[in-house]
This record gives C-alpha cells, structure tokens and sequence, in this order.
C-alpha cells in the first residue's frame, strides 16, 4: 500500500493518477456489495476514513488513552496534549486567529445549536429578524425556528434562482433595523452550490450583524481562511473530511464566544463552584463541558494531517474535473435532469429520472454495488424550491475517478431498463 507520503510532499502537485492511486489508502474501497465491487458516492453524507487516520484512533487506545486535564500522570499528560495538538491543527487549517476560538463539539449540528443557545437567546429578542437562505440544511433551519418561537423573532429567507443559485440583491434587501443574525451554508448539502459568502458576509456587516456558516459541505472541498471571510462563526465535521463520527469543531471571533453564555455545564466548563454562584472556565473550555470524545479529535487532527499532505488546492482541482466529466456524462442520457447546475459548484450531483422515484433509484443502484443518497437530503425547502419530493445525489471525493462515474452512468440506464419492462 502507498500513502500520500510516498507519492508527494505538500510542495508538489499531484497528478490525475496519483489521486487514483490514493484510493489504496482508504481500505474500505476494496470491499465488494454482494458480487459487485463497492462505488462509494455518498461522501456528503460521511466520507470514508484513510488507513493513517485509523492507524491514528488505534494508536491513541492502545497507548495513550486516558482523561484529559484532570490528572499529573504520564497518560493524561500524554492524551491532554494530543488533544490539544488536535486543536492547533484545526486552528491553522481554517485560519483562525487563535487557539481559544476552536472550540470542539460533536458536529456541525452541535456547532450551530451551540451558537443559537449561546449568542441567540442571549441577544435576541421578540420582533428580531433572523435572515437564513432557500439552501440551508434542516441543522441550521430548526434551532434558529425553535429561537423565533421562544423568543417571539422572525425568519426572513433568501430565495434562488433555478440554477440553485441565490440571489443576492434579495439578500440585502432583506436587512432592516430589526435584522440580528444571519445564517448562511457555504456549499449547500443537496445541489453542490458554492455560495458567494465572503460578498454575503460583508453585506450583514455593513448593517451591524453577525453572520454564521454552515461549512460541512465546504471543509472537504475548499480551503477555508475564517479571518479573510471575516465570519463570526464558522462549523465544520470531522466525518465529512475523511475523520471519525462524533466530532466537530466551532470557530467563533474571540470576543463574541467570551460574550456568549455557556450551551452545557457540567465539569472542565468551569472554573470554580459553590452551591451560590458557578465561575466559568476561560475559552475554549467554557464550552466543552465533560469529557470530549477524545479519541475523535485525535483522530480528526489526523485527517488533517492527510489532507495537509495532499492539499485542498490539488482536490479542488482534481474534483472540479471529475465533476465536469460526471455533469457531461449523465447529461447523456434522457429522461434524466440534473437539479441546481450552479457554474460555481463541488463535486455533488443531484438528478431525477422521469417516473422513477428516487428511493427506487437508489436500491436498484445499490443491487450494482453504487451507493448514492436518495431522499429530500434534510433540505426539503430545496425539494419544495424545484417542485420535486426527493432527489438521488451522488457526492464525489478526491478517490473516486471516471470508472466509477461510467459504473454510475451504466447504472442509471440500467435502471431505466428496468421500469421500462
């Protein structure tokens, strides 16, 4: 087996097929769905993890596993540094400013609810506008309406074109004395869409407001650099970029995270109890309340480190390519349409195919060893946007190549064929 070590540094640029052959890192990829070899192209969903970032998690349980900042010996020395090494490398991989402004959660989900609980029900209030678009997912679309019903807000709504792109001149339209917030996803989960959220964010600050980013779709795609965004919060997970489940990370400009209240309590949030009055800890503990999935982060450190070897530029590319290549291939066939074929786009492909639903679509592939998502994506203002009550998606990765967009393509006719008899 090669690693990305032995095929080039992070000075070199890799070619085509050197991105092929990173696929001999991911052990999963060999395996076989019944008869047929495994086409994995459901990577917005959860990628799949490299044998270093495994090798990472076993090394981690096997010696070094212990409770974090809570003991003076070897192991919890060992793991509390580990821990926080894991911090710093998510720290210089979004360009955060400082450490403290990482903060580690379970996801992207816990990451937004953490922001909504913390800044929201602190600073908004009854007859406040909250601003989110047409492309969130359902994870920055629920809390923010669970806070406009507790507190009395509203939500105001970007809308798209038929491209899925959004409209920008609608966006600053909506800004008015009582706007307090706005959410925004940088790529949206169900089309691909890349958002032009730098334009976005310097509008809501030009009016005074803050503005969060729901960066999963964005992280495994795109390099990110928080401080020339200039966003106030910004939420990735580390199983959508090639880590472990259960952990993500938050970034939050130091002086909102020190004004906000904490979303937990419990132990390590603190620094001081008495039955009278509870002291908080200092950033970014204040919100880490008990014991963090440890392993995790070590772990997510470790995908880092993969793609810091590979570099978001080289995958951006490479992808970019894959996604023409896919967009010209199932343009092909008819009785197919691609829904949202936004020019500014990651790899993510969503389609229906005329009279076939999509969990149809989606089984008869899998019986081919294709593994797609089928469903409304947790994006269902998108589905109501382009009148369609689901759609199949098939998501790409730097390790998947054109046979598997050919297996895909034979695939759909197949389908066909079958609803044809």
């Amino acid at each position: 087996m090669k690693s990305v070590e032995a095929l080039f540094t992070p000075q070199t640029t890799p070619t085509a097929l050197e991105m092929q052959r990173l696929r001999d890192d991911f052990p999963i990829l060999g395996i076989r769905v019944g008869d047929k070899p495994l086409v994995y192209l459901d990577n917005a969903a959860s990628s799949q993890m490299p044998q270093a970032v495994i090798d990472r998690l076993v090394r981690y349980q096997t010696t070094q596993h212990a409770n974090i900042h809570r003991a003076v010996h070897h192991l919890s020395e060992i793991a509390t540094q580990e821990y926080e090494n894991a911090r710093r490398k998510l720290q210089h991989f979004m360009g955060a400013r400082e450490e403290k402004e990482v903060i580690f959660t379970s996801g992207t989900t816990d990451s937004i609810n953490l922001v909504m609980h913390g800044y929201g029900r602190k600073f908004i209030q009854s007859g406040d506008e909250i601003i989110l678009t047409t492309l969130e997912h359902h994870s920055n679309i629920v809390p923010w309406q669970m806070l406009a019903e507790e507190k009395g807000a509203r939500i105001r709504v970007v809308p798209i074109n038929d491209s899925g792109e959004l409209l920008v001149e609608a966006y600053e339209k909506l800004f008015n004395s009582k706007t307090r917030f706005v959410g925004l996803s940088h790529v949206s989960n169900a089309l691909g869409t890349i958002n032009p959220i730098k334009q976005m964010i310097a509008i809501a600050h030009q009016h005074g407001v803050p503005v969060l980013i729901d960066g999963a779709q964005a992280a495994p795609h795109l390099k990110v650099d928080v401080q020339k965004l200039d966003c106030d919060f910004y939420a990735f997970s580390a199983h959508k970029l090639f880590g472990p489940t259960g952990i993500g990370v938050l970034y939050g400009k130091a002086h909102l995270l020190e004004a906000m209240q904490p979303y937990k309590g419990g132990g390590d949030m603190i620094a001081s109890v008495t039955f009278e009055k509870t002291i908080y800890n200092e950033l970014p503990y204040k919100f880490e309340a008990g014991t963090p999935p440890i392993a995790a982060a070590i772990g997510f450190g470790a995908a880092i480190d993969y793609l810091n070897q590979i570099g978001l530029d080289a995958i951006a590319a490479y992808e970019h390519d894959l996604l023409r290549y896919a967009t010209e291939q199932i343009q092909t066939i008819p009785g197919v349409r691609i829904i949202g074929d936004s020019s500014n786009k990651v790899a993510v492909i969503s389609f229906v195919i005329d009279g076939i639903h999509p969990h149809d679509v989606g089984t008869l592939l899998n019986q081919e060893g294709i593994a797609v998502r089928t469903g409304h994506h947790c994006a269902q203002p998108i589905m109501e946007r382009f009148k369609v009550p689901a759609t199949s998606r098939a998501s790409f990765a730097f390790y998947n190549n054109r046979d598997e967009v050919e297996a895909l393509v034979a695939g759909i006719r197949s389908v066909q064929k079958v609803f044809a008899l």
